[in-house]
């Protein structure tokens, strides 16, 4: 009796074991398809950590593409352009959720680092963001990768570069911001206000320095590129394959929102040497302060202009022309 009771035991346990070990049956395509369009109606933006892109994007067969971000939006992170890049693919997402081309064809899913860096190594990825399309048949290829770089991150670059993995038309549809016309208002009052206190003298109008400065701004802004960065939304700074942060593009096709800071203050400080140059002709002034003027001003325009022109170098590949530095 006792014998018969161990053996009823041992097999159960045996039993167990193997029943355990064995994998469940993946879900269908159709259950998957349900899965994903009933979470995609509550967010647009789907959260996957390993298991749920192994089932969701890995898992064939599929007749639905996905659009993933591999991100690391965590703060130790360090991520300086992931938060941009994430408001710009919810604003896709959110514009597809809501558009007449709404279907469950598409989905926009994200992958955080933090919760799927399985998925980072499976992928062989070491830096982020990323956006990757999965084509319901076959594994992405290049193109299926977007070029962040060369096209930036803006929601409008990311639905043109769906429509080209995909032919889905995704017009893009931004929430209202009123932040550009409260600063409009906002200077408007400033102005109106200065022009109230000062009706009774109203000379600094006439006052050329003033205009001089307003015009060099504005033209320094449009010539280092921040129209292109309207445009185009390009990251703020880039890090490399390395773990590098990069300052500069190394294409002439696309820049760095820091790279157009970078250069005005390399325009600013040429035209300052400029200036410096001119005023040291002034015979009116001492001599010396002249010569100070002008030793300044050609330290300035030289160095500067070298920084510049170096810049302009690394961007132009085969460029052959330097001055102080390379």
């Amino acid at each position: 009796m006792k014998c018969t009771i161990v053996f009823v035991a041992l097999y159960s346990f045996c039993f167990y074991n193997v029943g355990s070990q064995v994998r469940k049956p993946g879900i269908s395509m159709a259950e998957r398809v349900q899965q994903l369009t009933e979470m995609a109606n509550v967010k647009p933006v789907l959260k996957f950590n390993g298991n749920r892109f192994r089932d969701y994007v890995k898992a064939t067969p599929r007749n639905y593409s996905v659009i993933v971000m591999f991100t690391a939006m965590a703060p130790h992170r360090q991520c300086v352009v992931c938060k941009h890049a994430h408001d710009e693919f919810v604003i896709v997402a959110n514009s597809f959720r809501y558009s007449q081309a709404y279907s469950n064809k598409l989905f926009f899913a994200i992958v955080d680092f933090d919760e799927g860096s399985d998925v980072f190594q499976m992928m062989r990825l070491n830096t982020a963001p990323v956006f990757i399309h999965f084509p319901p048949k076959g594994k992405p290829k290049n193109l299926d990768t977007m070029d962040i770089q060369r096209i930036g991150f803006s929601a409008e670059s990311i639905a043109k570069w769906i429509n080209e993995r995909t032919d889905i038309n995704i017009r893009v549809f931004r929430p209202p911001n009123y932040s550009g016309t409260l600063a409009l208002v906002v200077l408007f009052t400033l102005v109106a206000g200065i022009l109230y206190l000062r009706r009774n003298n109203l000379e600094f109008l006439y006052n050329k320095n003033m205009w001089a400065i307003g015009a060099l701004f504005f033209c320094f802004s449009m010539v280092s590129g921040q129209m292109w960065n309207h445009i185009r939304g390009p990251p703020f700074v880039h890090k490399n394959q390395n773990g590098q942060i990069a300052y500069i593009h190394g294409s002439s096709q696309a820049q760095f929102v820091l790279e157009t800071y970078i250069v005005m203050v390399l325009n600013g400080a040429i035209v300052l040497g400029m200036i410096l140059l001119t005023e040291s002709g002034n015979r009116k002034r001492d001599s010396k302060k002249r010569k100070i003027l002008a030793v300044a001003g050609l330290v300035l325009v030289s160095v500067f202009f070298s920084l510049i022109l170096s810049v302009f170098r690394s961007k132009t590949q085969g460029y052959p022309y330097s001055f102080l530095f390379k």
